[in-house]
């Protein structure tokens, strides 16, 4: 899996309704969105714009996580 991030709400939108039914993910409120690295190919072949964060490894997913999580 891929982190990526979108330069704006209209890619990620454009980016989260082609990607549904074709490829597994996961989207964060923080804008970023973790794709399998087949799925860059197609998105940009669709002529969506985004950038790519890197590797979604377990510490940066953690990292984003709490990036949301509620202070207590």
């Amino acid at each position: 899996m891929i982190i990526v991030r979108f330069p704006d709400e209209a890619a990620k939108r454009k980016a989260l309704e082609f990607l549904v039914g074709r490829f597994n993910g996961h989207t964060w409120a923080t804008g970023e969105m973790a794709v399998p690295a087949e799925a860059l190919g197609a998105m940009a072949r669709a002529g969506i714009s985004f950038m790519v964060e890197g590797p979604a490894s377990y510490e940066r997913i953690l990292s984003l996580r709490a990036a949301l999580a509620p202070a207590v």
